[in-house]
């Protein structure tokens, strides 16, 4: 057996770590724009440096979104709703957001984001389903 097939067949034999992450977000307040959620995988690059983004069409109520093929590990999410479609959050001349936000476990922060910590969610290999509800 030549050296090409045996690494084909360990390759083949290898177990897969991707995993889905399905994200149900709550309190969407209308059908404008887009629900945008940034997927952070340490506590350096929270909130700034996202692993991955994804976006879906807003719609009022709750949306759902789905992350494929990430690595079982620890992540945060950010989640927004770009109601104006601009790609940004929105903030007011202090620096606080005037469009509706949330992050992973519901967490909240007292001066800003909550620590990559207080909004860590475990990604199992074989997937996960997490909520988070806009304010």
């Amino acid at each position: 057996m030549s050296r090409l097939m045996i690494a084909l067949l360990f390759a083949a034999a290898a177990p897969s770590f991707a995993a889905d992450l399905t994200i149900n977000i709550d309190g969407v307040s209308s059908a404008e724009g887009q629900v945008m959620v940034a997927v952070f995988n340490s506590a350096d690059t929270f909130p700034a440096k996202p692993l991955r983004a994804a976006a879906v069409p807003a719609h009022e109520g709750t949306v759902q979104l789905q992350v494929t093929d990430l690595p079982a590990g620890d992540y945060a999410l950010a989640v927004y709703h770009d109601a104006n479609g601009n790609g940004k959050m929105d903030r007011n001349s202090v620096g606080m957001p005037t469009e509706d936000f949330a992050f992973s476990n519901n967490a909240f922060g007292k001066r800003g984001a909550p620590s990559f910590e207080d909004a860590r969610i475990v990604l199992p290999a074989s997937g996960a389903t997490t909520r988070v509800n806009l304010r």
